[in-house]
């Protein structure tokens, strides 16, 4: 028997860690990573917006921990909170007794957004969250309903049962998931309409229980209109059904508002779910929040008060870390700090959008979450397709998937920059650093990515398609 200790973890060099994913975790997820050289480097520590590996490379984060560093890396209010919870010797978990700090937790969550959301449960993950949310509607309606609708373009989690309800090309094997889910076209009240009204009772009533659906979906960067979000929240109204609103990604500041949803005021959800920041960069923690009579009408007596639970809810560290989280996001006015930060991207974007109008397609996104997408015409980039396999080059998607992953590929070679892509129908370049990110921070990266872009991206393509191949 072989048992690491802490000393000899902190002492692996990136080879003997790609050893042990080969043989106990993943081999296809060391061949993924390995194709980028950010694969090949093994991080070490981190701190603000900056990651730093074993060989001594200083890389700056523009991926935002995918959601999870509105904070950036080991905020020290953050760090504090947990070490004095731990030095205080503090109850971390017991089903037994109230947690004051969930008490705490769920009051404070309650006294951000609206008011009608005020009753809060805490699970582990986002899908988790979603998966509670979905649990709410359909008891709720006390099973009497049999459909839950939701986007064509949209992620709410890998489970089996947000997996059914997430609509992405990258997940081609189909699990079993929720009985009869249906989705709808991205945007369009028309066919939402449409599909609300072809599920009825044989009453006449709807039989549809929840409408989940992300209002800005960090996927594919785009943003549902106000009038759609208004005359979807009409139609759950007259038909009594749960809307959700998934802001696992987008929630914390990140776009501009406390949450995407409070941009348009008046407009609240019955099920708000959210996770990723919530937790500091520090905690695995989820919540989704209600109103106080529709947890009653779900869960709110003693037989059914513990339908829905986790082993986790209630962790105390857990709960204190993501109090802090909230107090920092408040306090330090992370909207307010996004809004800025978005204006500084989106004026830089629009300005290589006109310095490069055959390459960039659109630029989308808001605050600390936007991104790029790239022209990729067949004839353009012919030079490269003569390089690859003929399996590869029949994906619809494949020349602007290549084309941004070179982009992600050259920024970290060349500039010691980390980014990744949104991949929904359509692929783009996140542009998605930490809300505390400096100006000079954001002046590196484009400084950076004009360079690239003004050496040609076909050069960048051809670097990126040979290291692959050869």
């Amino acid at each position: 028997m072989k048992l690491y200790s802490l000393e000899e973890i902190y002492n692996l060099n990136i080879e003997e860690v790609k050893d042990i994913y080969k043989k106990n975790v993943s081999a296809s997820q060391v061949k993924l990573l390995s194709s980028f050289s950010f694969g090949n480097d093994l991080s070490d520590t981190s701190k603000g917006s900056y990651i730093f590996t074993k060989k001594g490379k200083k890389i700056l984060d523009f991926t935002g921990g995918f959601g999870v560093l509105n904070h950036g890396h080991n905020n020290e209010r953050i760090i504090k909170a947990r070490t004095d919870f731990q030095k205080k010797n503090k109850v971390e978990v017991h089903k037994n007794f109230l947690c004051p700090y969930l008490a705490a937790l769920s009051h404070n969550i309650s006294q951000i957004l609206p008011k009608n959301l005020n009753v809060s449960y805490l699970p582990n993950s986002g899908a988790e969250a979603n998966e509670g949310a979905i649990k709410l509607a359909y008891k709720f309606h006390n099973g009497k309903r049999k459909y839950i609708l939701h986007s064509d373009i949209s992620f709410h989690g890998k489970l089996l049962g947000t997996g059914s309800i997430s609509s992405s090309p990258e997940v081609k094997f189909k699990f079993p998931g929720l009985k009869n889910a249906d989705k709808f076209i991205w945007n369009n009240i028309e066919d939402v309409k449409k599909k609300v009204n072809t599920y009825k009772n044989k009453n006449g009533e709807s039989d549809v229980y929840a409408i989940i659906l992300e209002p800005f979906s960090a996927s594919s960067l785009k943003e549902c209109d106000k009038k759609f979000l208004f005359d979807l929240r009409k139609i759950c109204e007259e038909q009594k059904i749960i809307l959700i609103f998934d802001e696992i990604y987008t929630g914390w500041g990140k776009t501009g508002e406390y949450f995407y949803f409070m941009r348009h005021k008046g407009l609240t959800p019955d099920v708000l779910t959210m996770s990723k920041s919530f937790g500091g960069g520090k905690s695995s923690i989820s919540c989704f929040v209600t109103s106080r009579e529709i947890f009653e009408k779900s869960y709110g007596n003693l037989e059914d008060s513990l339908l829905h639970s986790t082993t986790y809810n209630a962790f105390g560290e857990e709960c204190v870390t993501a109090i802090e989280a909230i107090n920092i996001v408040v306090e330090e006015n992370y909207p307010e700090k996004a809004k800025k930060v978005g204006d500084k991207i989106k004026s830089n974007l629009s300005m290589l959008k006109k310095k490069h109008p055959k390459l960039i397609k659109e630029i989308r996104g808001q605050g600390c979450l936007q991104g790029v997408l790239f022209n990729s015409g067949p004839d353009f980039f012919s030079q490269v397709l003569k390089f690859l396999p003929t399996k590869l080059t029949n994906d619809s998607r494949f020349l602007s998937k290549l084309i941004t992953s070179s982009v992600i590929s050259s920024l970290y070679d060349d500039y010691d920059i980390l980014t990744s892509l949104g991949q929904n129908k359509e692929i783009c370049l996140w542009i998605s650093p930490s809300v505390i990110v400096a100006d000079k921070e954001i002046d590196y990266f484009f400084e950076s990515l004009e360079s690239l872009l003004d050496k040609g991206i076909i050069n960048c393509l051809l670097k990126f398609v040979k290291k692959q191949v050869f």
